[in-house]
C-alpha cells in the first residue's frame, strides 16, 4: 500500500505569532499519533516558513511551500526560488493549484518549469490539477485533467516522476463545502494513474502518490483516504485548526489499523 499523504495548505493565513500557536499544537496533538506509512506537511506563507521550520526540528512533521518561481536568482520582484526554500528547510512546494492558475494566470507551460526546478533543488513538488464545475457539467474533466497532466510532466523522466506527487483538487470543491463524492474522486485519482501508465509504465505509476484536495474535513477524510486511488489530502480550511488537521491525519492512520 503507498503511504498516505497529508499536507495541509494555509494559503494567506496565519502572520507569525498564529504560526507558533498553531505547529505547537498541531506538534502535540500529533505526537504518538503519526505512523511511518504517514507523511504530515505543513504549508505556512512564506513569511512564517523560517520560524515554522525551526519548531517542527525533531518532529515528524514536514515543511513546505504554497509556491515558487523558476530561476534561481534574478530581478523577479516579489518571487522565491527553490535555493531559498530548500535553505530554509523545505522538503514540498505546492505548484499549480486552482487558485494560483484562476487569480494569477499560471499556464500548465509555467507550472512545468517551476516543477523541473523544484525538482533540481530535490523539493517535492505537489503538482495541483483539477476541473472547474462547469466543465464537470459539460462532461469534459478527464480532457481538461489529461491536459493538464501531460503539460505539468512534459519532459519528465521516470526517475523523476518518482519524486512527484500530484493533487487532484476539484476546482468547484475548493473552498465550497461541496465535495466529490469518494467514488467521484477515486474514479478521477485511477483516470489520473491510468494516463501516468501511458506517459511512463505501470510501475511508476503504482508509485505515484495522489491526493485528493477539495473540503476535505474529518468528517469526510476516512470515507475519501479509504478509497483504492486516493493516497491522501491535501487540506486547505481545515487545516487551520490543529484538532481538525490532526484528525484528518487520524484518519489517514486508521486505514492502516
Amino acid at each position: 500500500m503507498r503511504k498516505k499523504v497529508i499536507a495541509g495548505n494555509w494559503k494567506m493565513n496565519k502572520d507569525i505569532h498564529e504560526t507558533v500557536t498553531l505547529v505547537n499544537e498541531i506538534k502535540e496533538r500529533l505526537n504518538g499519533l503519526s505512523n511511518n506509512k504517514v507523511d504530515v506537511i505543513i504549508c505556512p506563507p512564506f513569511t512564517s516558513l523560517v520560524i515554522a521550520s525551526g519548531l517542527i526540528k525533531g518532529s515528524a512533521l514536514k515543511l513546505g511551500a504554497q509556491n515558487m518561481y523558476y530561476k534561481d536568482e534574478g530581478a523577479y520582484t516579489g518571487e522565491i526560488s527553490a535555493r531559498m526554500l530548500k535553505s530554509i528547510g523545505c522538503e514540498y512546494v505546492i505548484l499549480g493549484h486552482s487558485e494560483r492558475r484562476q487569480y494569477f494566470s499560471e499556464t500548465n507551460e509555467l507550472i512545468n518549469l517551476k516543477v523541473k526546478q523544484a525538482l533540481l533543488y530535490n523539493i517535492i513538488p505537489i503538482i495541483c490539477v483539477g476541473e472547474t464545475l462547469e466543465e464537470r457539467e459539460s462532461g469534459v474533466t478527464k480532457d481538461i485533467v489529461a491536459t493538464q497532466i501531460k503539460g505539468v510532466l512534459s519532459g519528465l523522466t521516470k526517475a523523476q516522476i518518482d519524486k512527484i506527487i500530484i493533487a487532484y483538487e476539484p476546482v468547484w470543491a475548493i473552498g465550497t463545502g461541496k465535495n466529490a463524492t469518494p467514488e467521484q474522486a477515486n474514479e478521477v485519482h485511477q483516470f489520473i494513474r491510468k494516463l501516468v501508465a501511458q506517459l511512463y509504465s505501470w510501475d511508476v505509476a503504482e508509485r505515484l502518490t495522489i491526493q485528493y484536495g477539495g473540503s476535505v474535513n474529518p468528517q469526510n477524510a476516512y470515507d475519501l483516504l479509504s478509497q483504492s486511488d486516493i493516497d491522501g489530502a491535501l487540506v486547505g480550511g481545515a487545516c487551520l485548526k490543529a484538532e481538525s488537521f490532526i484528525n484528518i491525519v487520524g484518519a489517514a492512520t486508521q486505514i492502516y489499523n
